[in-house]
């Protein structure tokens, strides 16, 4: 016969008392706090360029700096605050449609050569400079 370690005590669940009378702890909140501030930290810096808007914005030699891009993620908080899900940034004389859940960018048009521009699938539009 094989004596097993530990056979006579009970599995405790998280948040129930042991036989010291003392509770389990269930989740450090001081690192799920600290979690929710990291991702709250990249949530605010972070803008993706989908391969789309990447390749539009080669094809069509648009430069973004990086002021132009904390004025982006400036337009999107923005955007976000409102309830906006699905906004186009116009900005300068490009036209961006993004994504506020991914914080992506979707496609990029620039306004050379562009009479006319029908975009669908936007739910507001934020115009800056």
């Amino acid at each position: 016969m094989v004596k097993r370690v530990g056979a006579d005590k009970a599995i405790v669940p998280p948040g129930t008392a042991r036989a010291d009378g003392k509770a389990v702890p269930s989740a450090d909140p001081a690192s799920s706090a600290f979690k929710q501030i990291l991702e709250s930290a990249y949530k605010q810096t972070e803008i993706i360029f989908s391969a789309h808007a990447r390749s539009r914005l080669e094809n069509r030699k648009i430069k973004l700096g990086l002021e132009d891009l904390k004025k982006i993620t400036r337009a999107m908080d923005k955007a976000e605050a409102k309830g906006a899900r699905s906004p186009l940034l116009l900005y300068k004389n490009i036209a961006l449609v993004a994504s506020i859940p991914n914080r992506t960018i979707i496609t990029a048009v620039d306004g050379a050569g562009e009479k006319e521009q029908i975009y669908t699938g936007i739910d507001s539009a934020v115009i800056f400079q």
